[in-house]
């Protein structure tokens, strides 16, 4: 993903690269590990950034069309015949509006004043990262990663505790999820208006990314005033809010526009799945990629990432198998299905594991075979045949021996 320039004319990566020397002085095993984990917090430092300059640009349309106003009312006032009376008033009333403008930019410079201060509490954090340290700071590190995973799951309250339990309200992003919730939770509720909305505020950018999410808003609504009969207001909405997007999305438009003929009850299946309830489901599954998009954040939560990235160094056939190991991760359906999309690690050399000690077979151990076919190591077959009178037991079958039915076992 390509790295953006902060205000200040650096870039996020060397920003990663400024905190990753600040640890030049630790041992090289130990800052080796460090700038490594550097690396992985672009998303760390970019969502605050985007979130600080669309509250600036907020700010300044809002800046724009107050000043506009204002002096296109100073404008009019003077071309205008007013009596005294008249102008006191009119001039009374621009002077509220620039009032109120204060206002707003006083709350405006509040909020960006925190969220600098966030993105300045951030910078700080990756600072500190030192080799001395690393076992706190990977710490703070795996609350953050929860933290980001409980947000995308919806369990606010439960993010919210350990977010004041450890001090993390600036190294976390609880407002930019707040903002996702409302307009996920409306058109959950099959409501378009917030999501509307949230595309106006972000119109430049969504253009700049050739997003067609509010399109797809648009045909969403379209079809509920099919849906509800009401076909007159769905020409007239059409003619206002579709036809602009006539020229790059055709097919799509005609699509939609046919189903005034069709009707919601009907049993052609190009038409009938415009109507079925997954649609919603589909735009919020797409209001999330461009959320995502916007802040720079990854569509997968860091933790899946993070877990994805070992269970590929795991992920052997034999994990997939019903007698995989119990200590085995991937013995559980969760992380089955977590790395069902990665490819199985490659294995130069096999290394061999016994069931009963969890030691390594080696040279210096090598596998024993039992009469049933079943290899264990030799340090554990000889302990308990000597805890046992001379007798082995199968931990896996409850196949009994004798130590002399042991054969050596060599692996290809």
């Amino acid at each position: 993903m390509e790295m953006e320039s902060l205000p200040n004319g650096n870039s996020v990566a060397a920003v990663v690269a400024a905190a990753a020397a600040a640890a030049a002085a630790a041992p090289s095993s130990k800052f080796n590990q460090l700038a490594e984990s550097l690396k992985l917090e672009h998303q760390f430092l970019r969502v605050p950034f985007e979130h600080f300059k669309k509250s600036i640009r907020a700010n300044h349309r809002i800046v724009e069309k107050e000043m506009s106003a204002v002096i296109s009312g100073v404008a009019d006032a003077a071309n205008a015949d007013l009596s005294g009376d008249e102008a006191v008033h009119h001039l009374n009333s621009l002077v509220s509006r620039l009032q109120g403008l204060k206002r707003k930019l006083e709350e405006g410079s509040r909020t960006e004043h925190l969220q600098a201060q966030k993105c300045r509490a951030r910078l700080d954090h990756l600072e500190s990262a030192d080799a001395d340290n690393l076992s706190e700071w990977n710490n703070t590190r795996l609350k953050r990663i929860l933290v980001d995973y409980m947000l995308r799951m919806s369990y606010y309250d439960t993010a919210m505790k350990l977010v004041e339990s450890s001090n993390l309200q600036d190294l976390v992003d609880i407002e930019v999820f707040h903002e996702a919730k409302r307009v996920i939770d409306a058109l959950q509720n099959k409501e378009v208006a917030p999501a509307l909305a949230w595309c106006a505020e972000n119109k430049s950018r969504l253009k700049k990314s050739k997003s067609k999410f509010e399109f797809q808003l648009r045909l969403q609504e379209f079809i509920e005033l099919v849906r509800a009969e009401n076909n007159l207001r769905a020409i007239a909405y059409a003619r206002k809010h579709l036809a602009p997007w006539g020229a790059t999305n055709m097919k799509e438009l005609q699509r939609v526009m046919a189903t005034l003929a069709f009707k919601s009850n009907t049993e052609c299946a190009t038409y009938k799945v415009l109507f079925e309830p997954k649609q919603w489901d589909y735009l919020v599954d797409q209001f999330k990629q461009e959320f995502c998009r916007l802040y720079g954040m990854t569509l997968e939560p860091l933790l899946n990432i993070y877990l994805q990235a070992g269970l590929s160094a795991l992920k052997t056939p034999y994990c997939y198998q019903d007698d995989c190991t119990k200590e085995d991760p991937l013995s559980q359906d969760g992380f089955r299905k977590l790395a069902l999309p990665l490819p199985y690690s490659k294995q130069h050399h096999s290394k061999l594991v016994c069931y009963i000690t969890k030691e390594l077979m080696d040279t210096e151990n090598p596998p024993m075979v039992l009469p049933n076919g079943y290899v264990y190591s030799t340090k554990a077959l000889e302990e308990m045949a000597k805890k046992n009178g001379g007798q082995i037991t199968c931990p896996r079958t409850g196949f009994i021996c004798n130590s002399s039915a042991l054969v050596k076992a060599y692996i290809s």
